[in-house]
């Protein structure tokens, strides 16, 4: 399995429409490309003192679905234009791993 990394942050004032943008927008949308080989997408969210910041982790069966995902520039970050407009930072690249152990995803 290939797990997927990427972070971005918003202003706290962005925060509310940024993850609405995702449940009703991005992640449907990845689920809709029907990529063979995608296993799914968790969403974490840390509040810090003037900003929120986001990881997405993703979970891929093989690098044959990873570049089914986003092409031979596997590594380049998927971020919609409308998101874009909603993030004060966030990662131009996301990073890979291959996943060795686990058990937390069983449950």
């Amino acid at each position: 399995m290939i797990v997927r990394i990427w972070k971005g942050t918003t202003i706290p004032e962005n925060s509310t429409k940024y993850e609405k943008l995702l449940e009703e927008v991005v992640f449907p949308g990845i689920q809709q490309k029907d990529i063979s080989g995608y296993r799914g997408i968790q969403l974490l969210k840390n509040p810090k003192e003037n900003a929120i910041e986001y990881v997405t982790i993703m979970a891929f069966e093989d690098w044959d679905a990873v570049k089914e995902f986003m092409g031979e520039d596997y590594e380049k970050s998927y971020v919609i234009d409308e998101a874009k407009m909603l993030l004060q930072t966030f990662d131009s690249r996301a990073v890979h791993y291959e996943l060795l152990h686990n058990s937390i995803f069983l449950q």
